[in-house]
This record gives structure tokens, sequence and C-alpha cells, in this order.
């Protein structure tokens, strides 16, 4: 299994649009750039096709210190998930 990186994604990018690669990578800075701003504010992401960013907010509870067994508080907090969308799910599990 290969992991797909920035560079890589910026030389995709390259070869495909045919922007310098300069250019290529300023292009993916942007759209990361605009999913996290949205997140950060408060908004959630959707990608037709592909999926969405969605922000959760998460309670304080109650956990143990999987080492020692020890309780501790953890605090509340905002995560992030990602749904896929169907045509993605059907892309990876090899369906037409």
């Amino acid at each position: 299994m290969k992991t797909i990186t920035r560079v890589s994604i910026t030389e995709a990018i390259y070869e495909e649009i045919g922007l310098s690669r300069k250019d290529s990578g300023d292009v993916l800075d942007m759209i990361i750039e605009e999913i996290k701003s949205e997140l950060v504010s408060g908004n959630d992401v959707k990608i037709s096709s592909f999926g969405t960013f969605s922000l959760r907010k998460k309670n304080a509870r109650v956990g143990r210190n999987p080492k020692t067994g020890e309780e501790a508080e953890i605090t509340p907090r905002t995560v992030i998930s990602f749904k896929p969308s169907q045509i993605l799910r059907k892309s990876v599990n090899g369906v037409k």
C-alpha cells in the first residue's frame, strides 16, 4: 500500500493541468487552507462525489490510563470526522 503525500498531489496537478510545480503547490495549499478555515469557523465541508468533513463536540468524561489504571478526566473537545460519499465508497470497493 502506498501513501500519497502533498508532493505527489502537487505533481499530479502539474502533470494533469500543466501548471508549473510552484503554481500546482499553491493551488493545493489554497484548497487545504479553505477547508481548514471553514472547519475552524465551525462549518462542515462537503465535497461532492468525495465526502463530508464535519465537526463533533465531545463532552468531558472520566477515562483510565491503560498502563496504570488510574482515572483521569478527559477534557471536552471538538473532533473532525469524515464521512465518504457513496460514490467514493463504491470506487474504493470496486463497484461501478
